[in-house]
């Protein structure tokens, strides 16, 4: 366990710290909380620069994930528009240009969020949107299945690099129990990217013929410039860090500043490969991983195959796109609901609890019923259920991860391994299995359960962990605000490890 030896070990050291600084501080009688943890600003204030950040921040994340999520999956609306029939393409040929996305984006997560650290967002963030968006105006002039095959494999290497990015971009903004809300509304552009993904590729495809390129070329086309042109002003909005923001006034900055380090317990912030190791060596992260795979993969299935679900129900194509804008713009109603709430609570299991139970629901309606109404209505529960389910995932691995860099490559592997849910999901509903895709819904509900289960366990643990410390802390007198900044620096590597850290529960 974390903690087993801190009786052993941890109380020596605090017992030699204790008199250090008594001794320092002439008599006095308790450890102090340095200035440093003592508030600057009011609630009002606080609110105030929140808001600030908020409106600074948060829109402009939103729209870059918009853009990432619109781009990878608008294959799924250009399926409508003959791109089989003109790529050569049959069988399972659709399914593999689906998956082959997947490895070269789980592969680039980590060493992308190590280069973030390294060469700060503006720069790293800017450059990967680049080259993404050009990949996609390729994607419109392929010509045959191995080039789309291509196309699709190096935009998955481009985009690895923006959702554990930007996931842990807002970590070095805000405090641990205000990300989930952060997270929410960056993530909710995912569901705002299938409504407005349908809108827009039932305009743009009927561009069929305009300079002889196809519909579904057009998709790709002026989806990827879009995205390009909001690259060019990316560089010019991304902020680094809080102390090089120019929409906050030096006090604003050392208010920011201060707050991460009350929150974050002062660990360790500088890059050091043993803090790569150290979250390779964590088997809580592993727990996640596993959770996050059980929640990404239905989460690509509804994503990359929804407007073929509902077109089996028995509507046209035409139909089918704009069919699919409503369960989207519910769910990014319910996600936001839901990060709102977690963090006003400051809990995530139960969140995740619940929603993958209505996700389970859903699906369960659409593996059930032969009745379009029913089925569509099963596929408003699945989509707000676990939609809602990656924010809070996300926000819950985060919160629970001590140490900047540490973090930074916990949330890589997490959203890594999620993703390669994706490469599952490109094989869930299968052509011969259509137009019910009983097997497919069953199987999505398999994963669902198992994410339910593993969440409940990582719910139970952490709980009991946190009783253990209090424990600890009571017997030994050292409850964690009463911590100098001298204690705190000596467990600064230790990471959750320390016996100052509580877990999110």
């Amino acid at each position: 366990m974390a903690i087993d030896n801190l009786n052993n070990n941890t109380q020596e050291t605090v017992d030699i710290e204790k008199s250090v600084v008594l001794e320092r501080e002439g008599s006095t009688t308790s450890p102090a909380t340095s200035d440093v943890d003592a508030p600057h600003f009011g609630q009002k204030e606080t609110k105030r620069l929140l808001r600030k950040m908020d409106i600074r921040l948060v829109p402009f994340l939103a729209l870059l994930y918009l853009l990432s999520f619109l781009d990878r999956t608008n294959i799924g609306n250009a399926r409508l528009f003959n791109l089989e029939k003109d790529l050569g393409m049959a069988g399972l040929d659709y399914n593999i240009a689906l998956a082959v996305f997947f490895p070269t984006y789980v592969l680039a997560e980590i060493p992308s969020n190590m280069m973030l650290q390294r060469f700060g967002a503006k720069f790293w963030l800017t450059t990967i949107m680049v080259i993404w968006s050009v990949i996609v105006i390729v994607m419109g002039f392929v010509t045959n299945f191995a080039g789309l095959l291509t196309a699709r494999a190096f935009l998955g290497l481009a985009e690895g690099g923006l959702f554990p990015g930007v996931s842990y971009y807002i970590t070095i903004w805000y405090q641990r129990h205000e990300c989930g809300l952060r997270l929410a509304l960056f993530f909710s552009a995912a569901t705002a990217a299938g409504a407005f993904g349908g809108l827009l590729a039932r305009g743009i495809g009927e561009m069929k013929g305009v300079a002889g390129r196809s519909g579904w070329s057009w998709i790709f086309i002026i989806e990827g410039v879009l995205t390009l042109l909001v690259a060019g002003f990316a560089y010019c909005v991304i902020v680094d860090t809080p102390d090089k923001a120019r929409f906050l006034t030096s006090v604003e900055k050392e208010e920011v500043v201060r707050r991460l380090k009350h929150d974050r317990s002062s660990l360790a912030d500088e890059f050091d490969m043993k803090y790569v190791w150290d979250a390779l060596k964590d088997w809580k992260i592993y727990v996640h991983m596993f959770i996050t795979v059980g929640v990404y993969t239905p989460l690509y299935s509804v994503s990359l195959f929804l407007p073929t679900i509902v077109r089996n129900m028995g509507y046209s194509n035409g139909q089918s796109q704009l069919m699919t804008v409503p369960p989207y713009v519910s769910a990014c109603i319910v996600t936001i609901c839901v990060g709102y709430f977690a963090d006003k609570m400051k809990t995530r299991g139960i969140f995740m609890l619940g929603f993958s139970s209505l996700a389970m629901l859903g699906w369960v309606m659409l593996v059930s019923s032969g009745r379009s109404a029913v089925q569509y209505i099963g596929v408003f529960f699945a989509t707000a259920g676990i939609f809602s389910c990656v924010p809070i995932g996300l926000a819950w691995n985060g919160n629970n991860i001590g140490g900047t860099l540490k973090r930074g490559v916990g949330i890589a592997m997490h959203v890594g391994c999620g993703n390669l849910g994706g490469t599952i999901s490109a094989f869930i509903y299968l052509p011969k299995h259509s137009p019910r895709f009983i097997s497919g819904h069953a199987a999505l509900i398999a994963m669902v359960a198992m994410s339910f289960l593993l969440s409940l366990f990582m719910t139970i643990y952490l709980r009991r962990e946190n009783r253990r410390r209090d424990q600890w802390a009571i017997e030994n007198n050292m409850m964690p605000e009463s911590y100098t900044d001298e204690q705190k620096f000596l467990e600064r590597e230790k990471g959750d490890n320390a016996s100052f850290f509580r877990y999110t529960i």
